[in-house]
């Protein structure tokens, strides 16, 4: 077996406790079991499809901006094929996830200040750029624009309906936007009746919220990433830091399927589906990561407590809702049934 052959085939598990109970719940995707995170995906997909055209040629260095999984993926990417990787993060990147990049042999270059416009992720994307114009051969897979970025999930929806069969709901994290639009698209050519229903962070720019600082990593966006296909969402709910991580702990208690924050949300939200819609709705919900690398941040009292984040059971009140997404600022858990393709600068 290659390296390579170690991602994929991942499984999915039923959860109903902590949110729901008399046979209604919802199917988990562990997405955590691959080496990296669910973006081990879209990171060896990517750099394997740059070779084949050429854009990244033998022994170049791979460059891109990463809060933390993408940057797995392409650190294990760099050893399967031999390429050296450097990765642009900020002062928010847990120090486990920094620890782990540096001892896969990646170079992590740490930006310190965020810009005026586009925040952290825009002062990462313009040190890659910087980076770029250092190393000649090097490539970037622009994890935010790239198509490749959606169509790595093919298989992933091949999985999904193996294991599932027919499915009604599919709940995702929203970030760069690659796996909610390439599940669902390669679904829907099988389930065109699917419904999706996106989940973002507080603070995020991706459905027409103001940019506010987000502790919140792995899900949401400050800037509008070109792979984000709104009009693939019938509904799209936010959800706050310290909700997350209630349901985070929650649910470890309670079913021992647990991740970060982009769990956090997306159990949220599958929870309250699970309670609100008819009993035989099927739900499916992917988990993009597990808990390990965010024991010193969502499972660590005193970060919380830094953070002011209180910690409560699970999540089973009721989302406030709001009639447009860019209506009035959210704060804490928000669903909205209007979505829709927000103006401002694209990445």
């Amino acid at each position: 077996m290659n390296l390579t052959d170690v991602v994929g085939s991942t499984p999915t598990v039923w959860i109903d406790a902590p949110f729901a109970s008399g046979g209604r719940g919802f199917w988990a995707k562990l997405e955590g079991t691959n080496p990296g995170g669910i973006k081990d995906r879209p990171a060896l997909h990517m750099v394997e499809r740059a070779r084949e055209r050429g854009d990244l040629q033998p022994g170049g260095r791979i460059v891109e901006s990463t809060s933390g999984t993408l940057g797995l993926g392409l650190a294990l990417a760099g050893i399967a094929y031999g390429h050296p990787v450097t990765l642009v993060s900020d002062p928010g990147m847990e120090p486990l996830m920094y620890r782990l990049l540096c001892a896969y042999g990646a170079e992590v270059v740490t930006v310190q200040s965020p810009a005026a416009c586009g925040g952290w992720q825009q002062a990462r994307r313009e040190r890659v750029a910087e980076v770029l114009d250092q190393h000649p051969d090097a490539w970037c897979p622009d994890q935010y624009n790239n198509p490749d970025n959606v169509s790595a999930y093919a298989p992933l929806a091949d999985e999904l309906r193996s294991q599932l069969g027919h499915i009604d709901v599919l709940v995702c994290s929203v970030g760069t936007g690659g796996h909610s639009a390439g599940i669902s698209r390669a679904l829907r050519r099988h389930l065109p009746d699917l419904e999706v229903v996106g989940v973002d962070t507080v603070g995020s720019t991706i459905f027409g919220q103001p940019a506010r600082p987000r502790l919140m990593r792995g899900l949401g966006s400050s800037i509008h990433p070109r792979n984000v296909d709104h009009s693939i969402f019938s509904e799209v709910h936010w959800i706050a830091a310290h909700e997350a991580v209630s349901a985070c702990r929650a649910m470890a208690c309670a079913s021992y399927s647990s991740g970060g924050w982009s769990v956090g949300a997306v159990g949220t939200v599958a929870g309250w589906l699970a309670r609100t819609r008819p009993q035989d709705t099927r739900i499916a919900a992917i988990f993009p990561d597990g808990p390990q690398r965010y024991f010193d941040t969502v499972y660590n009292d005193e970060f919380c407590e830094a953070q002011g984040l209180t910690i409560s059971g699970a999540p089973v009140h009721e989302p406030d809702e709001i009639d447009r997404s860019d209506a009035v600022e959210v704060h804490r858990w928000t669903r909205c049934t209007s979505v829709f393709a927000p103006t401002g600068p694209e990445s």
